[in-house]
């Protein structure tokens, strides 16, 4: 089968032939018409960011596509089914295994570009804000990279829980991205320190729960901007990792919480209950339009490089997709 894949030596995409995947009882095999870019595709490409044990070495942590076959054993999937899903690797190959119990069916009204543009950064968003933050009607949350992938699906899924957001974004478009989306508050981490600006939106109290892709460069703030009881949850590091000065003490006073999370990395079995609880309250907001996939352009597979360097510039707001096949 044909999949876009990595030089070695350049870290530059090309499409080439990849080895047909096998499908396990359980499993469905799917052909795959669109993927997603994530930046764990951009770290993989650089070897910095190895598949988990047991997961293809394609990239693309998502995919939508149609049914092919159906391993022993799975039970409402026929051939033809338009599929969509959360993968450990794999998506920019034309074909793909899936456990059936990380698949969803596409709404009838959504392309298949669409429905790629949901599952990491939707499943992401939904993991962080209500199984790990325990996201209650009337909390505040801030949202760093307001119009990323991730960011756009949260301020969504925030607003659907009866909650409040306040994110940030360094360009007036974003900005106007997010509070159409639902946001209330649009910050511009451009023009100086957030911290007064996130307490005056929430009348002092401080942000209930922090989604930070940023990581070291934001440490102080965030603990700042926390309400008593605050989570800050670390999705990402991509200002760095090493935090140079740590109060313990201020945590403890404001009893708050530092989660460090990732959703590629766990198990299986975890992904499916996660997809499930996901889809009970997605799909019915999904399949009326609460819900929707923010895509920010479509490129085909022979543009991969040209796809990999727009994010890589941070010009997106929303989803890149990758056309796989037709």
């Amino acid at each position: 089968m044909k999949a876009i894949l990595v030089d070695d030596q350049t870290k530059q995409l090309y499409l080439g032939e990849a080895g047909e995947p096998s499908v396990s009882a359980g499993e469905l095999l799917v052909s795959v018409k669109a993927t997603a870019l994530n930046r764990a595709d951009l770290l993989q490409k650089r070897g910095l960011y190895p598949p988990p044990p047991g997961a293809s070495e394609i990239l693309g942590l998502e995919m939508a596509g149609v049914v092919e076959k159906a391993g022993a054993d799975v039970k409402g999937w026929e051939p033809g089914d338009r599929v969509f899903g959360l993968l450990p690797g794999g998506g920019y190959a034309e074909r793909v295994a899936i456990p059936a119990g990380m698949a969803m069916r596409i709404p009838d009204h959504l392309s298949f570009e669409q429905a790629a543009a949901i599952p990491e950064v939707f499943l992401t968003a939904y993991l962080n804000l209500f199984v790990l933050g325990g996201l209650r009607e009337g909390h505040d949350v801030l949202i760093h990279a307001g119009a990323s992938g991730v960011g756009t699906a949260a301020i969504q899924l925030v607003r659907e829980a009866g909650a409040a957001s306040i994110v940030t974004a360094g360009t007036r478009e974003k900005r106007d991205a997010c509070l159409a989306l639902g946001a209330g508050l649009a910050i511009d981490y451009t023009a100086g320190p957030f911290v007064q600006a996130v307490q005056e939106a929430t009348d002092g109290r401080g942000a209930n729960l922090i989604m930070d892709f940023i990581g070291a460069p934001y440490w102080q703030q965030n603990m700042a901007s926390l309400a008593t009881d605050g989570k800050l949850i670390v999705i990402g590091t991509m200002g760095g990792s090493k935090v140079s000065e740590l109060d313990l003490g201020f945590m403890l006073r404001k009893r708050l919480q530092v989660i460090g999370t990732a959703l590629r990395s766990q198990p299986v079995s975890a992904k499916i209950k996660l997809t499930e609880q996901f889809a009970r309250f997605a799909m019915p907001r999904f399949a009326d339009g609460r819900l929707k996939p923010i895509v920010d352009t479509v490129w085909a597979r022979d543009q991969a490089n040209e796809a990999h360097a727009r994010m890589e510039k941070n010009q997106n707001t929303g989803k890149i997709i990758l056309r796989i096949q037709e």
